[in-house]
């Protein structure tokens, strides 16, 4: 859906850029011994690259900026090629001499396709709000990542709780919609650099074990989702801050809520085992899918179907959105595999 003139238009895709190290294992070793690597490769990663090169493969023709801190190497470089490929603006992805660029070590094993990762913060260490400017931006809506993983924009940064919020602030000043990822790291820290977030932020996009330790609920019982903790999670989140929309995601579908009382729970696709390489940026791939739609204006029905459908997609690589296609595709591909059947919440 073109923009009407003057409207914004387009998404920044800003905070977190790195480089994933992605490698394929023949299983996951206890320690002390060995195991085989099938293939290891560098490939763009964190929610800056992930959300703005799965946009492009979705489809989208509206436009896509990074601001983001990257090294002058060879990681950084291949980002910046990797900007230059999918027509994403790359003029605030500031490149500093004397900073390796982010990297993560990213283990998949192959017989569960579950991941395990080795985090080098590099710039994103250094990172400080002042890195990002909004004011000659056009973008209708902000994608920021990874708060818990950043020294200095998770400190406070003067006189707000930390720079995140200062960041968001800056954002919703100019008139920006703003979306936030979050990492499944320990639930205190997690909820300690959320909770100042959520009056600054419109939308809020998590999975299960993030939303529970925002609204500090369990959603997880032996591994498997609680759907009306979920609902309940997203309800308690909704009433704490400015939010529009929560949606949160799970193996089995998704819930999503609204603050004028939509609430939508839908399946994730019944994806064929031997299809499956790795879930690395799946969830990223689900985020892509629902901004996707919300900006194109879909109702919220279609938006998670999507969602679901490019995180599906999304599945086949080991790359986080090498294998996510245009959204005809992703969409074509679910109905084909089909649908799951949540239970009843």
């Amino acid at each position: 859906m073109a923009a009407k003139e003057g409207e914004r238009s387009g998404v920044i895709c800003a905070g977190a850029w790195c480089i994933d190290h992605n490698t394929l294992i023949d299983h996951w070793p206890a320690e002390e011994t060995v195991a085989t690597v099938l293939s290891t490769a560098p490939q763009g990663g964190c929610p800056g690259h992930n959300m703005a090169t799965a946009l492009r493969r979705l489809g989208a023709e509206f436009p896509i900026e990074a601001i983001g801190l990257i090294g002058d190497d060879a990681d950084g470089r291949q980002l910046l090629g990797i900007c230059d490929d999918h027509r994403i603006d790359r003029r605030q992805l500031e490149v500093r001499a004397g900073v390796a660029t982010s990297s993560t070590r990213v283990m998949i094993a192959k017989p569960t396709g579950k991941r395990s990762f080795f985090y080098n913060p590099g710039a994103h260490a250094v990172q400080t709000p002042d890195g990002f400017d909004f004011s000659a931006t056009r973008a209708r809506i902000v994608h920021l990542g990874l708060p818990g993983l950043h020294d200095i924009l998770d400190a406070p940064w003067k006189g707000d709780p930390s720079g995140w919020v200062t960041i968001l602030k800056a954002a919703k000043a100019r008139g920006i919609q703003t979306n936030v990822e979050l990492v499944s790291i320990e639930p205190e820290r997690i909820r300690a650099h959320a909770t100042p977030m959520l009056p600054h932020l419109d939308t809020f996009i998590v999975n299960d074990l993030e939303a529970g330790a925002v609204a500090g609920l369990e959603t997880v019982q032996d591994g498997v989702t609680n759907v009306a903790a979920c609902k309940q999670a997203a309800a308690r989140i909704l009433e704490r801050s400015a939010l529009w929309l929560v949606a949160i995601h799970f193996p089995g579908g998704a819930v999503l809520l609204t603050r004028d009382g939509q609430s939508i729970a839908h399946p994730s696709v019944n994806v064929p085992p031997s299809a499956v390489v790795s879930s690395n940026g799946a969830g990223d791939s689900f985020a892509a899918g629902l901004l996707f739609g919300i900006h194109e204006g879909w109702l919220l029905e279609r938006a998670v179907k999507l969602a679901h459908a490019s995180a599906a997609a999304s599945l086949r690589s080991v790359e986080t959105t090498g294998s996510v296609a245009p959204w005809q595709q992703c969409l074509a591909l679910a109905d084909a595999w089909g649908w799951r059947t949540l239970p009843p919440a």
